[in-house]
């Protein structure tokens, strides 16, 4: 699934970019425009994120068998065009449940301990399933004209799949540290390549190409060396030289050999200080 926000910047389109394409071509649209609407995409993309391929296989496969299978309430006759229906119901809506109990409890209980969280994601999964489990039953079974069974017995269904619900997103649950990991990393490990696991050192120019040294190696870049500094946020490091830019976590002792100043980074590289750079890394305290 493409992440709409790095689609959106690939092809360099403002939001609600006009396509015309349709139109021009004499599809049936006539003067209407196809609106490409990236910034709701986006939002929708944390949703559409729940709807892995894996899921979508099984509820394909699973659900006839389920609603040939298993009737929802014992004591009702249903056909099974009506199982197929709330069974299907079921997976719709355990799947916004889970979805918005995330974003909710995420965006507020971020701070608290994991165990907190854990209950607090419980219960709203049960508050937003459970009603929503009634409201289908209740509109399946007028629509086949039975009468739906009361709070209570959905209840119950409503406590159990809610329970399945928090046991299944706790185990997909991705580490907190990764996610940490993530939103630290700069712009510029995008341009390395795939599976890079590592630290960013520092970066030397050299002609129209960017030596990255990492921990893991030495990458070559073709950038301007001011864009490949940029690309370092958020991340801090000081420029040492017209020629070099070093990471301050990478800075392990300051050297000085016949009257010049290097800095000793951990990888045990010198880098030269120049005159120019020189007051802007003593008044930043890096040397």
């Amino acid at each position: 699934m493409f992440d709409c926000l790095t689609f959106r910047d690939k092809l360099e389109f403002p939001a609600g970019y006009e396509v015309n394409k349709w139109a021009s071509e004499g599809q049936g649209l006539g003067p209407e425009r196809l609106l490409i609407d990236f910034d709701m995409l986006s939002k929708l993309s944390p949703f559409i994120a729940e709807c892995t391929p894996q899921r979508v296989v099984a509820g394909i496969l699973f659900i006839p068998l389920l609603a040939y299978t298993f009737p929802p309430f014992r004591e009702m006759d249903l056909p099974f065009s009506v199982r197929l229906a709330f069974w299907a119901g079921v997976m719709i809506l355990a799947v916004v449940a889970t979805w918005g109990s995330r974003q909710l409890v995420k965006d507020r209980l971020d701070h608290v301990g994991l165990t907190v969280r854990d209950v607090a994601f419980a219960l709203v999964i049960l508050v937003l399933f459970t009603p929503a489990l009634w409201i289908l039953t209740w509109i399946l079974c007028a629509a086949s004209g039975h009468d739906a069974p009361g709070l209570l017995a959905v209840g119950t269904y409503g406590v159990l799949f809610s329970t399945g619900l928090v046991l299944v997103s706790k185990g997909e649950a991705p580490p907190e540290n990764d996610e940490v990991i993530e939103a630290t990393q700069p712009r510029l490990v995008s341009r390395l390549p795939d599976g890079f696991r590592g630290d960013i050192l520092r970066l030397a120019v050299r002609d129209h190409y960017v030596d990255v040294v990492t921990t893991s190696g030495t990458y070559t870049i073709r950038s301007r060396f001011t864009d490949a500094i940029a690309e370092m946020e958020p991340i801090s490091g000081h420029c040492t030289h017209r020629s070099h830019w070093v990471t301050d976590a990478a800075i392990l002792e300051i050297q000085k050999n016949n009257g010049k100043t290097y800095l000793r980074l951990r990888n045990d590289d010198l880098v030269p200080v120049s005159r120019k750079y020189k007051p802007k890394l003593e008044e930043d305290g890096v040397i």
